[in-house]
């Protein structure tokens, strides 16, 4: 037989994808000794104890735990029968795509710089991608979106943005919307909305049946380890991902902890935790606009910033050789020699600003040092 039989046998798109490159692929916390501090996921720099009930453990879960579904319902303002939760909002993604999308035959738009877990979904199942950019300012190119009528299936927006932490207005959401009425899913994703000042979409969803909204616990509720989401959606949309979702979604434990964090005392920690993280986006933002030729890129509508410096690879090296981790996002489209920070505590944004301050001063001396060295030479 031959030696590349398993190569012959994989589906020819499934050879030929590019798997996403998540923060943990890239640097692993694997035999992490503690001194790593990593600012690159846009994680919570915290979370809270929990309680766990085992005692059905040996028993398989609700593909639907009723109390879950009937916290976060309360929480975002819907009905029971407008959501359903997900193992992370990235399932959320795969099964709207699952549902709407046929392989080899439809497409989705994206519109980037954005998450890149939309256009790897869509490959994942053989189904096209096209792209709208955004414009320079990052707003949404309309023109451009509303172009693909008829030859896409779903459009994801993100909203507020990942990476560049900008919001898209309702008035945006709502041309999207009408343009795509009767013809396509327009997906929302509000993974970062508990930052944001905007509002939520979720007032929408009685007035277009084509409205999707992506949510999570990853980022405010600071439990990116359990992988818990929601997607809401009318009844007709969540009756038609509920057939395509594998039989077990969340698993017990993660059921629990989901509940307790959706009680009033967890969502007022929330907003605590909230707060505190805005505040300290402020700060890194005021300290990295002090430094030469350092661009704050577009807003601080997440949990994290970015910035621009020629430097950008350079510095990377050297946060990593001291085992601080933030995010290169200088291969996308409009983001040239950027780097993202997630915002941790005070102590370790401290840490990491010093760290990039004595890069620059590095810089600097090493500049002077090369000038009067030439100096001397041509002297």
């Amino acid at each position: 037989m031959s030696s590349n039989w398993l190569s012959q046998l994989t589906s020819e798109h499934v050879r030929d994808l590019m798997p996403y490159q998540s923060a943990r692929r890239l640097f692993s916390a694997e035999g992490a000794d503690g001194d790593q501090l990593w600012l690159n996921a846009n994680e919570a720099p915290d979370t809270e104890a929990v309680q766990i009930d085992y005692r059905l453990f040996n028993r398989y879960p609700d593909c639907q735990p009723s109390e879950v579904l009937a916290a976060y319902a309360q929480y975002a303002g819907v009905k029971k029968g407008e959501i359903i939760t997900t193992r992370g909002a990235d399932e959320g993604i795969e099964l709207i795509i699952r549902a709407f999308c046929q392989a080899g035959k439809s497409n989705v738009l994206i519109c980037p710089p954005t998450y890149g877990m939309y256009a790897i979904s869509a490959e994942t199942f053989n189904v096209g991608v096209k792209k709208a950019p955004l414009r320079e300012d990052f707003s949404l190119d309309l023109e451009s979106i509303t172009a693909f009528v008829d030859d896409v299936n779903v459009v994801f927006i993100c909203s507020p943005n990942n990476p560049t932490g900008t919001d898209v207005p309702t008035s945006d959401i709502i041309q999207v919307l009408e343009a795509y009425k009767d013809k396509a899913i327009v997906v929302v994703d509000e993974a970062y909305i508990e930052f944001s000042t905007q509002q939520s979409q979720v007032d929408l969803l009685s007035k277009y049946n084509n409205l999707v909204i992506l949510r999570t616990l990853s980022k405010a509720f600071a439990l990116a380890g359990i992988r818990c989401g929601f997607t809401l959606a009318s009844p007709d949309i969540i009756t038609t991902l509920l057939k395509v979702i594998a039989p077990y979604p969340v698993p017990a434990p993660v059921a629990q902890i989901a509940t307790q964090a959706l009680c009033p005392e967890g969502i007022a920690k929330t907003s605590d935790r909230v707060a505190l993280l805005n505040a300290e986006l402020a700060n890194i933002a005021a300290r990295l606009k002090k430094i030469d030729n350092v661009e704050i890129v577009g807003g601080t509508a997440g949990n994290f910033i970015l910035f621009r410096h020629k430097q950008n690879k350079a510095l990377m090296q050297y946060l990593v050789e001291r085992n601080l981790y933030i995010r290169d996002q200088s291969k996308q489209y409009l983001l040239e020699n950027c780097l993202r920070i997630t915002a941790g505590t005070s102590e370790q944004n401290e840490r990491l600003l010093n760290a990039i301050l004595a890069f620059f001063e590095g810089e600097i001396s090493n500049k002077q040092f090369t000038q009067n060295q030439t100096s001397r030479t041509q002297a």
